[in-house]
């Protein structure tokens, strides 16, 4: 069978991830999810980015998900959220993208097509993303979709705020996070709510071969 042609593209940006687990996301831990189950959303505000001659400098996208156990485990139900501003060419270079399809095996989008076996559909909307990485502080608001902000964690004592990073040196998703706490209102085709939950704070590079060290 002959072996579908890939195109050349590059995602380099503002990498915001969080879900419903305690502080620490044990996924990147090879962990089983806090509660058995998670449910979340990532996705990135692009500075520059391209698929083959597309140019997709200044869009963001975003996926709530849906995983009934380990995310190694599969059975996934992801729905894509992308800004309203991109033509159909860019739409359709972020959805092929996302597919994994000219992506290397093992990489960040490779495997999210093979847990995720169900996609509904997307949501094109206006999407306003604020983020500060070092300040441990961000927040996507898609209305009446999904709003979720990150906020330093708090000592429980003193209530100062708290620094972490996580750092990955063979990470598919991000080399370096800040690790942070979250709190998710969605209200698309995967409603949840998420009062405190982890955050994942990261300047990514993402390539068919992975992320760029």
């Amino acid at each position: 069978m002959q072996q579908q042609a890939r195109t050349d593209w590059r995602l380099q940006g503002e990498w915001v991830k969080n879900c419903s687990c305690a502080f620490g996301c044990p996924c990147d831990f090879n962990a089983r999810p806090t509660n058995g189950w998670c449910k979340g959303m990532l996705g990135m505000r692009i500075e520059r980015g391209h698929f083959g001659q597309t140019r997709l400098d200044g869009l963001s996208f975003f996926v709530t998900v849906d995983f009934p156990g380990p995310l190694h485990e599969g059975n996934g139900t992801a729905q894509p959220i992308v800004d309203e501003r991109a033509t159909p060419e860019q739409r359709d270079a972020l959805f092929q993208i996302m597919s994994g399809k000219h992506s290397d095996e093992g990489t960040l989008f490779h495997i999210f097509g093979l847990i995720c076996p169900k996609i509904l559909d997307p949501i094109f909307a206006p999407i306003d993303v604020e983020f500060d990485m070092d300040a441990r502080t961000a927040r996507v608001a898609i209305p009446g979709v999904l709003v979720t902000e990150t906020q330093p964690i708090r000592n429980p004592v003193t209530g100062a705020p708290h620094r972490i990073q996580v750092v990955m040196p063979d990470g598919f998703e991000h080399i370096k996070a800040e690790v942070a706490s979250s709190r998710i209102e969605s209200t698309g085709g995967i409603p949840f709510s998420v009062a405190e939950g982890h955050s994942s704070l990261a300047i990514v590079e993402q390539t068919p071969a992975g992320v760029a060290a």
